[in-house]
């Protein structure tokens, strides 16, 4: 029996004690939950993204080569109604060199185009700096543009050099048979018949390079990355639909001297002179889950979306016969010049969104609340999708009262919001680039660019736009400040856009005074309609009058004007993306910058003619 009560011991009777601890332990558990509610939550991790500090590999230094596409001979026709091609070299250039990631974007190169040839002469040199002793390989691929289809491959060239040396002799305009294999069979096919019908007509074509090898590179102890030294190359390209859809226009002057606008939406690519400084690498932010897709293109919607922008960036950076090419040897005051340019000085409030490859491409169109097109202002598009960029945001340009002080001293005044001597309804801007400032910001939510590298960015900026002063405002903590100024600059954007008189494609024009366009349109008719009596004279006012009435009302949906179908073909080029060179042929030569023989003038107060 004792040795049952062992193993069955009996329960201890209850305690006074134990009510008190049971709410006790509830009473801990309440206030434990009140206190998790007011305690600090975790914060999430930030997305992934922005500011990358991996740095370059280490590599002892390179060389620097010029590389020259001097010309092609006996290229196949692909134009069936000009019986030729408009012919450019797009080339990449690969070295043996480990990049900081596999995403990084390669060398790029492109040539403008030469229009009617089959033995374009292009001379286009590309320097690039810190080719490493182990030597590279030249891609260089030919085609025929044809910006109303995709363009035509023509051929492709491959250079190969095994090893650089100080004794190296270099290439000089060797002729480089064109591989047809992944050529335009259209193309070939059409050359093919008229060898047939000609002897003196070769079936396969030839490009002739050349290779100068400059010397070594001077970079200190890393030579681990290749940059583009020059010549700084630029181009602009134009779309008549997407300004006119977007609102965008740009400045010209009428026969008797009246202030022009047309609609027209302009894309610039500008090379600045390399190298970017290192820090600046900034990777693209996955602030959504799709966004990844996006970049890379693997899952089915980031395929479709990679697609889209980078058919996007086609046509808004599209090559056809009204791009604008020049180029400069070197940062000078007259490229500095060219850039104000191409962002129309301190004219019209305009403000740019601007994206800075890692080999130093700077590339801009003009943006604002007021585009029709929500993707022409984003960043993604503006860099065809890159992964990583060196940096992006917006600018703005503004005219100084006094060139030789600072844009926030107290006393200086900048046009916009005032109005300053020579201001664009007084005259021609100055020519001296140190009545300017540029103003350059952080603000892109695509790959937010760091504010602590702003002054990197403004070291470089200046290096390449000698005489131009350079502001740069951080979006976070100069919020305020560049709400205030771009606040500004719309404003100065909206007064300046009245009472102008827009380019229509039929030649007519549409005044600030209506009655004088109405005296212009009635003598359009003829002298028999202008000076007619009587009801054929009035009933022929009255049409007049209601055309112009109805290309107003017209003119109010997104800036639209009658006298043009929306739904018009606009150009499109389907050419790579790259640096832009120089040429001849069918280029000439006006104020340093080359343009198409039969194309009138862009920028400043010319126009082209687009009918």
């Amino acid at each position: 029996m004792e040795n049952e009560k062992e193993a069955h011991p009996s329960q201890r009777k209850g305690h006074h004690t134990d009510a008190f601890a049971t709410k006790f332990v509830d009473k801990t558990n309440n206030w434990q939950h009140k206190a998790a509610k007011y305690a600090p939550k975790e914060q999430k991790p930030a997305p992934a993204g922005g500011l990358d500090h991996t740095p370059i590999p280490d590599a002892p230094p390179g060389y620097t080569v010029k590389i020259t596409f001097n010309r092609a001979e006996s290229l196949p026709i692909a134009d069936v109604n000009s019986f030729s091609s408009d012919p450019y070299v797009w080339a990449q250039l690969n070295v043996d060199l480990p990049t900081r990631h596999k995403q990084d974007p390669h060398m790029r190169f492109r040539t403008p185009t030469i229009r009617k040839s089959t033995d374009p002469v292009w001379n286009c040199d590309w320097i690039v700096a810190n080719v490493p002793s182990t030597g590279f390989k030249l891609k260089a691929r030919i085609y025929d543009e044809d910006p109303n289809d995709h363009d035509d491959r023509l051929g492709n060239v491959h250079v190969h050099v095994d090893s650089l040396h100080d004794g190296w002799p270099g290439i000089s305009e060797q002729a480089y048979k064109i591989k047809k294999r992944m050529g335009s069979k259209r193309a070939y096919f059409m050359r093919g018949c008229a060898a047939m019908l000609s002897s003196g007509i070769e079936m396969s074509g030839k490009l002739v390079v050349s290779v100068e090898l400059i010397g070594k590179t001077e970079v200190g102890s890393n030579g681990g990355r290749v940059w583009t030294v020059g010549p700084c190359d630029f181009s602009s390209h134009f779309s008549k639909m997407i300004g006119r859809i977007a609102g965008t226009k740009e400045h010209g002057e009428g026969k008797n001297g009246a202030k022009t606008e047309s609609y027209n939406f302009q894309a610039n690519q500008f090379q600045l002179a390399g190298p970017v400084p290192p820090p600046l690498y900034h990777r693209y932010v996955e602030f959504k889950p799709f966004i990844a897709g996006m970049f890379t293109a693997k899952s089915l919607r980031g395929y479709i979306l990679n697609r889209a922008l980078r058919h996007q960036h086609s046509r808004i950076y599209n090559y056809d016969r009204y791009t604008v090419y020049g180029s400069f040897p070197s940062p000078s005051k007259d490229m500095t010049l060219q850039f104000l340019k191409l962002a129309n000085y301190d004219r019209g409030g305009r403000i740019f969104t601007y994206v800075l490859t890692l080999d130093g491409l700077f590339r801009f169109t003009e943006t604002g609340k007021e585009f029709g097109i929500d993707l022409l202002s984003k960043h993604t598009m503006h860099s065809d999708v890159n992964i990583y960029v060196a940096f992006s945001g917006e600018f703005f340009v503004r005219r100084l009262k006094t060139p030789h002080r600072e844009p926030f001293e107290n006393d200086q005044e900048t046009h916009p919001p005032a109005n300053i001597d020579r201001s664009p309804s007084s005259g021609d801007p100055p020519s001296d680039p140190a009545y300017y400032a540029l103003y350059l910001d952080n603000d892109s939510g695509t790959y937010r660019p760091s504010a602590k590298l702003l002054p990197l960015l403004k070291e470089f900026m200046q290096k390449n736009l000698p005489g131009l002063k350079i502001v740069t405002l951080d979006c976070v903590t100069d919020e305020e400040k560049m709400g205030k100024l771009k606040g500004e600059q719309r404003e100065r954007k909206k007064a300046e856009g009245k009472g102008m008189v827009y380019m229509q494609d039929d030649g007519s024009s549409m005044s600030s005074s209506d009655e004088e366009e109405l005296d212009e349109r009635m003598r359009s008719y003829g002298e028999e309609g202008a000076n007619g009596e009587g009801a054929k004279k009035e009933k022929m006012r009255t049409k007049v009058k209601r055309d112009i009435k109805e290309r107003k009302v017209f003119g109010s949906i997104h800036g639209h004007k009658g006298g043009e179908d929306i739904n018009e073909a606009d150009d499109q080029s389907k050419g790579a993306d790259g640096d832009i060179g120089h040429s001849s042929g069918e280029l000439r030569q006006q104020d340093g910058v080359l343009r198409p023989k039969e194309d009138g003038v862009v920028g400043g107060n010319e126009k082209v003619d687009r009918r």
